[in-house]
């Protein structure tokens, strides 16, 4: 091993450390900083040129996710999702289903409108809503992690990871969503029956559902204007080859219309944009490049381990269970791609797309939605604690795992 391939791999690794362990002693680290530092590090040691380290990041995925944040943002600040939450849940009338609809809009409105969004503006309204039927929280906040997760397997514009792996799939919008969407769909069901044997002494309750007055007003002028933008979007989305134009540039110009005509400042709008998300992306690619510059891949690309059949599908899946927990979905999908290119057929990357989702599910850390939801709990004096959201999560995570890889082996074989 040359001396720039000794340089490049401590890099890589003391990168993913600090992914890994975001509270080391005398470093105020977490993920984005870690992958920050790496980024620099690539370059000042030589092991990649300012250029090259330009030219590594992928700014297709970064373009995806810029236009879906000035979107969803603007749909935030409209207060759009806290209407479609209100008025959907407010027609639960027993906890079971209270359950069911928290699960469906977790679920499918993770899958248009990114998971780590989804969490963050449905968790508070969850939380009131327990609060107010003096009802066990826990369970239904475990349920919109899990739904969320699943629900977002189904697209590429369901989380980070899919934006990738689609972008670098070249799997068309409708493809990706026919292949994965039977797995979300059964996958949502099998959580509502897993909460609710776990929790099983929580539910069957009537409620008396009332509107609770002490939700900020909807900005309805503005969402005239937002929503159908954001419905044109998504129907593009679906058009993308055959306009041939990309899912990228769609998201782009439906972000640029959306803040000329939108009824929002957009100076309020770009402020509210997760920044340090864009950061991340762009520094996990540069570091990735630096040790596949220096040819550390090219053992592990020549590997046939990944084969495009049932065993593929499966090894696949194994790494995703194993890995999400330790690095998370998104650094393993950007460690991964490399390795993918060489894959022969869709399905492969179908199944990198949904292991990689469905086993953040496994663990409080295995996925960001997690710690989203976590930490919005905590602040409201609620404590989900690692074995309780791990007794539901690995239960669902397995048997959503064998739906996913049989599902994708009959697609295979059929």
């Amino acid at each position: 091993m040359t001396q720039i391939q000794i340089i490049a791999l401590v890099i890589f690794t003391i990168t993913y450390i600090g992914i890994i362990f975001t509270r080391l002693p005398w470093i105020n680290i977490d993920r984005p900083s870690a992958a920050f530092f790496g980024a620099v590090a690539m370059i000042l040691f030589g092991v990649l040129s300012f250029d090259e380290a330009i030219a590594a990041i992928d700014f297709n995925t970064i373009a995806l996710l810029l236009g879906m944040m000035i979107v969803i943002t603007t749909l935030q600040l409209d207060g759009f999702f806290e209407f479609i939450a209100r008025k959907t849940i407010k027609y639960a009338k027993t906890e079971n289903a209270l359950l069911f609809h928290i699960i469906l809009i977790s679920g499918l409105g993770s899958a248009f409108m990114v998971n780590d969004v989804v969490v963050l503006l449905f968790t508070p309204i969850i939380i009131s809503l327990c609060k107010k039927f003096k009802i066990n929280p826990i369970p239904y906040l475990i349920a919109e992690i899990l739904a969320s997760n699943i629900g977002s397997a189904m697209t590429i514009t369901g989380n980070p990871q899919n934006m990738l792996i689609g972008i670098h799939s070249g799997i068309s919008y409708s493809s990706f969503l026919l292949h994965l969407l039977p797995i979300s769909l059964i996958g949502m069901g099998i959580i509502y029956f897993v909460i609710k044997k776990i929790y099983r002494k929580e539910f069957n309750h009537p409620l008396q559902i009332t509107e609770n007055g002490t939700h900020k007003p909807y900005n309805f002028k503005s969402m005239y204007v937002s929503v159908p933008i954001f419905g044109m979007i998504v129907i593009l989305f679906f058009f993308s080859n055959s306009l041939g134009v990309s899912i990228p540039l769609i998201a782009l110009v439906g972000a640029s219309v959306i803040l000329l005509f939108g009824r929002i400042r957009p100076s309020a709008i770009i402020k509210d944009i997760d920044w340090v998300l864009l950061l991340f992306f762009a520094s996990l690619f540069i570091v990735v490049k630096g040790i596949e510059h220096v040819e550390l891949m090219d053992d592990i690309k020549s590997m046939t381990f990944i084969s495009n059949d049932l065993h593929g599908i499966g090894m696949i899946h194994g790494i995703g269970l194993v890995f999400s927990q330790i690095v998370s979905n998104v650094p393993l999908v950007v460690a991964m791609l490399p390795m993918m290119h060489p894959a022969q057929g869709n399905i492969l990357w179908l199944a990198l797309a949904s292991a990689s989702t469905l086993a953040g599910n496994a663990t409080i850390i295995g996925a960001m939605a997690n710690l989203i939801v976590i930490e919005s709990a905590k602040k409201e004096g609620i404590q989900i604690k690692f074995m309780e959201f791990f007794k539901s999560g690995m239960i669902v995570t397995l048997l959503s795992f064998v739906i996913s890889i049989g599902v994708l082996w009959l697609e295979l074989i059929c």
